[in-house]
């Protein structure tokens, strides 16, 4: 048979597939969303996430020494609080020596070249469980922006080096830019969650926080999963008010969104490979129904694929060691 074109050719060995292949997958495209909890020698297994933990400050340096080992270049913490340091108004997220700052300036000094993003919501110290002010059954858009400014500066003062607004208030990446200038932390990064969709893949993430909303849910603040037109609306008003990277959440199954952000914008855009989508792979591998590292690394590639300049992932470890055999 006379063919002009034979696609295969470029299939016919791995050194020829690896040579023509269009995307691929580095640790230095990770970070490694982490929990931390009080008090001491605690790290906890969170069952809805097989191997992954929540961690006491002093577990959590014993974890990073391996996070740092693997060459991932940065991590996501995020607090658990007990419900008695939970009140309307998130006051202990800004309390000098609440235990997430206390851990992000630790986590820094004894690891200085490690990058630190941070979550600025108030879901992990609210008594109602919502990532804003909630009255009368509504959640305040614009006192809710008062808070989080007062948080995010906390956090930079603590050592952050990404500031990471997940509660999808209105203005607020532009009210914490300002905030952040005029504290004098100008140097610092928003990495906006621009396209945070009201999911069903947050799940084991809730279980990891216990932060789950005491009443209703958050679609008045977190996007219609039906929609991609709104995605750039709420990334034309991010890229105005001054992020620096953009996110999509979830990740796998939102991978149009991601591709829709990265033809319409000239800056980093980044991909949340959320709790759910890693829970679902942990399942499947455990029951035998698929091979989890194979998986892993497919599902990862196509968020690379779509245009994820960054990927937050809880396969990080993983996929780092993974990347080295």
């Amino acid at each position: 048979m006379y063919l002009t074109r034979r696609p295969r050719r470029n299939r016919r060995t791995a050194a020829i597939r690896e040579m023509v292949a269009e995307n691929s997958l580095s640790v230095k495209d990770f970070i490694y969303p982490m929990f931390i909890m009080e008090g001491e020698n605690k790290k906890v297994e969170i069952k809805s996430m097989p191997g992954i933990h929540r961690f006491s400050l002093d577990e959590l340096l014993l974890e990073l020494k391996e996070v740092v080992a693997l060459g991932i270049p940065c991590i996501c913490l995020f607090p658990n609080y007990p419900e008695e340091k939970k009140d309307k108004y998130a006051t202990e997220s800004i309390l000098p020596e609440t235990l997430y700052l206390k851990a992000l300036t630790t986590v820094k000094s004894a690891f200085p070249d490690l990058l630190i993003m941070t979550d600025v919501a108030m879901d992990p110290y609210s008594s109602d469980g919502h990532d804003g002010i909630v009255e009368n059954g509504e959640i305040l858009n614009d006192e809710t922006i008062e808070i989080l400014c007062k948080m995010s500066v906390a956090q930079a003062k603590a050592g952050a080096d990404i500031i990471g607004p997940s509660d999808m208030m209105d203005g607020r990446i532009g009210a914490i830019r300002e905030a952040l200038d005029e504290a004098g932390f100008e140097k610092v990064s928003i990495m906006a969650y621009t396209a945070k969709y009201a999911s069903a893949f947050y799940g084991p993430f809730r279980d990891a926080l216990d932060s789950a909303p005491k009443f209703g849910d958050k679609k008045t603040y977190q996007m219609n999963p039906a929609n991609v037109q709104e995605a750039l609306v709420e990334a034309d008003l991010d890229y105005e008010e001054g992020a620096d990277i953009m996110m999509v959440k979830p990740a796998f199954s939102y991978l149009d969104v991601i591709k829709t952000l990265k033809e319409n914008f000239q800056i980093p855009i980044s991909a949340y490979n959320v709790s759910g989508e890693y829970a679902m792979i942990k399942a499947a591998d455990q029951n035998g129904w698929i091979d989890g590292e194979k998986a892993m690394m497919e599902m990862l590639l196509s968020m690379k694929r779509a245009g994820a300049d960054i990927i937050l992932t809880y396969f990080a470890k993983e996929a780092a060691k993974a990347l080295k055999q």
